[in-house]
């Protein structure tokens, strides 16, 4: 999961994933990341951390982190947030194959349409919890494509 700070919205689709993971009982691992280097090593913005808190999901242990090249060869699928993480991923990639795993998170919903998760960082608590709301939606949505494949 893929955001710019890695405060916001990536952390909280590695809890809302992290945590169907476990409801579904999935052989898989999640992790997110992101490009500004200002937060490294920073906990999850205290708004994300309050509505997840809200919601079941604590992600107060999360740390920001950068993307990294080895990321490619790490995880089988990237989900990226908008257009600006895309082509920040894409900016790493040294070959084609490697994009063939990146894709817009809300494409699970709305297959080819490339639409942003709203980056909810300098609004109000109503944008984290629109930003929660989609994203437990696509993770829901990613959590049973992968069921489906593991059976």
């Amino acid at each position: 999961m893929v955001c710019l700070g890695n405060i916001c919205r990536s952390p909280m689709a590695e809890g809302l994933m992290q945590a169907k993971i476990q409801k579904y009982r999935l052989r898989a691992e999640v992790d997110s990341a992101g490009f500004e280097s200002f937060h490294t090593g920073d906990a999850p913005d205290y708004r994300a951390q309050q509505v997840m808190q809200q919601h079941g999901i604590d992600i107060s242990r999360q740390r920001s982190r950068l993307f990294r090249k080895s990321d490619f060869e790490t995880f089988d699928r990237i989900y990226v947030m908008d257009s600006g993480n895309y082509s920040d991923v894409r900016s790493m990639a040294d070959h084609a194959g490697q994009m063939q795993k990146v894709d817009f998170i809300l494409n699970v919903l709305h297959p080819g349409s490339n639409k942003a998760v709203p980056d909810p960082y300098y609004g109000g608590k109503e944008g984290f919890e629109t930003t929660y709301k989609l994203l437990d939606a696509a993770t829901e949505q990613i959590a049973k494509q992968l069921t489906n494949t593991e059976n």
